[in-house]
């Protein structure tokens, strides 16, 4: 299926996500006047289990589209899968978002079919792929994947999680190798054990990768590469002054 048709123009993030409204908006951060906000949204997948997964969304567009974000409406939006660094406990992490551009038309919605996730993504691996098989011998790769922000001078830093022969695949490539994928933003909750012994659960996200297409190198793009060397370090030096800087 062609998602490319619900955008007018070329980008390297694309991302279109239907599901209800799970718990109450919570107002994140200010810019510039503007209020954003964060929901979570569960979409279900065909096995029935659902994907929670957090969403921002500004003031403007709320008013301006007329969102009603009360707890159990469905909402279809369209917009793209981000990333954050948050300085906790003197330690980097990585907070991921889909960050909504505009709602999906009723055409789209009807192209796009119900409970949509998908993504689109046009971008680097910038970490040396994982390869892994589970103890069922289900073969496993994990990446992360650097993507260019369109208009700004930074890039989305996005684990993704490859299967079977796309996984034997991505474990050659190597740091810098430009790929697409599509696939869809998975969620899912693990146990952390601190040293007190308490035991806290807590939710990871990532891409699930359905389909995977490498790019031939281009020595022209290499101006336009992320560090590849610490992702982390380059997502906090270019802290944009607008809508993607969130608040704790």
């Amino acid at each position: 299926m062609n998602y490319n048709k619900t955008y007018s123009v070329e980008t390297n993030n694309k991302g279109f996500l239907s599901g209800k409204v799970v718990g109450e908006p919570k107002c994140t951060h200010q810019i510039e006047g503007e209020n954003f906000y964060e929901i979570t949204l569960s979409v279900e997948r065909r096995s029935e289990v659902a994907d929670n997964i957090p969403v921002t969304i500004s003031e403007r567009l709320i008013e301006a589209r007329n969102i009603d974000l009360t707890e159990g409406n469905t909402l279809s939006l369209k917009g793209e899968f981000r990333s954050f660094n948050k300085l906790e406990n003197n330690h980097s992490k990585l907070v991921l978002y889909f960050f909504v551009k505009d709602i999906l038309s009723e055409e789209e919605k009807m192209f796009l079919g119900e409970n949509v996730n998908q993504v689109i993504l046009t971008g680097f691996i910038c970490k040396p792929p994982v390869y892994r098989q589970t103890p069922f011998k289900r073969e496993i790769c994990d990446i992360l994947l650097a993507v260019n922000r369109q208009n700004f001078k930074k890039s989305d830093y996005l684990p993704c999680i490859l299967w079977g022969r796309n996984a034997r695949y991505m474990e050659k490539q190597e740091i810098g190798t430009k790929i697409t994928i599509t696939g869809r933003i998975q969620s899912r909750e693990y146990t952390k054990t601190h040293e007190d012994g308490t035991i806290e659960t807590k939710t990871a996200y990532e891409i699930s990768c359905n389909t995977v297409e490498l790019f031939e190198q281009q020595e022209n793009e290499e101006s336009n590469k992320p560090n590849a060397e610490n992702p982390l370090q380059m997502l906090s030096q270019n802290v944009e002054e607008n809508e993607t800087t969130k608040l704790a």
